[in-house]
């Protein structure tokens, strides 16, 4: 039986499901198995699991509904990323106006260029003009105790949380000739390689690590656990090559450059938060911290990947 795009992609879904009812089976035995004693790995583990049960409905429901819905649902994720962020940062009366243009203007024009596929400005709306755009937004109010700080946290923000971001739904507009899959899948194969990577760098830690890479930026992240990690991420991202144009080659060498990007955004990531003195970006996510804490690895991993396939397979 021959399925069409549609189908395979709801097969695909229907996978991620009984891999993640596996997991939340075996999180299960593992918490009663405990009894009444806390474990934070258990319970890491299952907040983890959690989070990937939301993420795995959120985007089958935004991919059921097409193009638009997937572009919103990364504009909102854009929404409540820049919030964290922001939050976390001192601001000043003087800011408000800047903000009002990023949360309210930015955030939206971005998205839209992403909707009309107009690479051209999109590529450079936020480098470039919001660059510019941002200090000058900055003058109403004509206080200049720490301009440049303020200035540059807003530009940042922006940066990582918009502009980088938005190259996931992106990766919808790309038309590669040797291709014949759906451009979701490519999407999802950024998602689900990247974050399966978070998630084996953590267990693979906890089971083997010895060796700190960071112990100031992210004490829980060890050497075992990152070669442990990254290794069997990419071999999930061989496993579904299918969803690419990838050969098994091209799979492997583009497995290992989207997660050690990931790696590098998380620590970045921490290294704000070890800054500003606090564990997690946020508690959108029940357990398991803010939106920042789940799609930090994404944010330098998207536009890395979305330029190698423009550039390499367009």
């Amino acid at each position: 039986m021959n399925l069409n795009n549609i189908q395979q992609t709801y097969v695909l879904f229907a996978i991620f499901a009984v891999i993640l009812i596996f997991a939340s089976t075996i999180g299960f035995i593992l918490k009663k198995k405990s009894g009444d004693r806390p474990s934070s790995v258990i319970d890491n583990l299952n907040a983890r699991i959690n989070a990937w049960w939301i993420m795995l409905i959120v985007l089958g429901t935004s991919i059921i509904l097409g193009k638009v819905y997937f572009i919103v649902l990364f504009g909102i994720i854009s929404f409540f990323a820049l919030r964290e962020f922001i939050s976390l940062l001192p601001t000043r009366r003087g800011d408000y106006f800047p903000l009002l243009i990023a949360f309210y203007f930015v955030i939206p024009y971005q998205y839209y260029l992403v909707y009309t596929d107009w690479y051209g400005l999109y590529s450079i709306f936020i480098p470039l003009y919001v660059f510019l755009l941002i200090p000058i937004a900055s003058l109403k109010q004509e206080d200049t105790t720490h301009f440049l700080e303020r200035s540059s946290k807003i530009q940042w923000g922006l940066m990582v949380c918009v502009f980088c971001i938005s190259h996931v739904p992106a990766l919808l507009n790309l038309k590669l000739p040797t291709f014949q899959g759906q451009p979701i899948w490519l999407a999802l194969w950024l998602i689900m390689v990247v974050q399966a990577s978070d998630v084996l760098q953590y267990v693979c830690g906890k089971l083997l690590g010895k060796h700190k890479v960071a112990p100031v930026l992210s004490p829980s992240k060890t050497i075992e656990g990152l070669v442990g990690g990254i290794i069997l991420a990419t071999a999930l991202g061989v496993a579904m090559k299918w969803l690419t144009p990838f050969t098994y080659l091209q799979a492997i060498v583009i497995g290992l450059t989207v997660c050690i990007f990931g790696f590098f955004g998380g620590l970045v990531m921490s290294a704000i938060k070890r800054d500003r003195g606090v564990k997690d970006w946020g508690q959108l996510i029940h357990g398991h911290g803010g939106m920042l804490d789940r799609i930090d690895s994404i944010c330098f991993s998207a536009p890395i990947f979305f330029h190698i396939l423009r550039y390499w397979w367009s």
